[in-house]
């Protein structure tokens, strides 16, 4: 979400045009820059503040929905290339992504149809618009809108949040401990899917278990996560009774994930590949 600065005679427009003094008053847009207003918006999305949230991605939306529907009608793909090359498309990116934090404020606060509406005008209008997660990649909000209109219909319960890693493995977690084995399946299966290649990659770079600093093993995020999950879906697996299946994502975790890390919030990590490989152990060879 980067643009090039705004300058003081665009700030100096807004307020010629007449940004209402109370909506100012109320909430602090900052210097109005497109990555300010969705930054914020995601900020109050994880209070639940819903008056906030479309008070940050309405002005977004309003200030440059016509600048982000340009460089959608320049496009017939999703921009690639360097990180620069992406943001360029900052408006477009930054306006999808506003709508996306739309529908989920709308979503939690359980307001189905407004929520859709939201998902569905970042589908129809701005589908080439990515989102920067600061971890290090782009994703694709209107995908994600598109997965959440979906669910919504379908009156599914799964939630995704922000599709972090993070937020995923901790609902495969509470899903594992509700013996929810299809929901633990869901989430693990987004985990892998979105951050496998990532995980790779930091497996790869490795010798040994990371343990120099708290800091430096959650640096291996994507590793750890997607450790973790395949290790969550082989206890549910396990649990359900299917020991075959179990034993693959067991094994699929010792193959390919073994430094992963997994932090216990009693104040220490554990590792799912050494778990993995005792479950296997009792379960005997596949």
């Amino acid at each position: 979400m980067k643009m090039v600065f705004l300058g003081s005679m665009f700030l100096m427009a807004i307020f010629v045009a007449g940004v209402p003094a109370q909506v100012s008053a109320a909430y602090n847009f900052g210097d109005y820059r497109s990555e300010t207003l969705a930054t914020k918006a995601w900020g109050v999305l994880k209070d639940g503040d819903l008056e906030a949230v479309l008070a940050y991605t309405n002005k977004c939306i309003e200030l440059y929905a016509d600048q982000a529907k340009k460089m959608q009608s320049s496009l017939t793909a999703y921009p690639t290339g360097s990180n620069d090359q992406i943001f360029a498309y900052w408006a477009l990116n930054d306006v999808a992504t506003s709508l996306f934090i739309q529908g989920e404020a709308y979503r939690k606060a359980d307001k189905k149809d407004e929520a859709i509406a939201a998902y569905k005008r970042a589908v129809n209008e701005f589908s080439f618009g990515q989102a920067w997660d600061p971890q290090g990649w782009f994703w694709k909000p209107a995908e994600a809108a598109q997965e959440k209109i979906a669910m919504l219909e379908s009156g599914s319960s799964l939630d995704f949040g922000d599709y972090s890693s993070s937020f995923l493995t901790t609902q495969a977690w509470k899903a594992l401990e509700a013996s929810k084995s299809d929901e633990v399946t869901a989430y693990v299966g987004k985990v892998v899917d979105l951050y496998a290649a990532k995980a790779r990659d930091m497996q790869n770079s490795l010798t040994e278990y990371p343990w120099e600093s708290k800091d430096k093993i959650f640096g291996y995020w994507a590793l750890n996560d997607v450790g973790t999950a395949l290790y969550i879906q082989g206890e549910a697996l396990r649990k359900a009774g299917k020991s075959a299946e179990a034993k693959q994502a067991y094994q699929k975790l010792v193959d390919q994930y073994y430094y992963a890390q997994c932090w216990d919030p009693k104040g220490w990590f554990w590792k799912p590949a050494e778990a993995a490989q005792q479950a296997l152990d009792e379960l005997g060879e596949i």
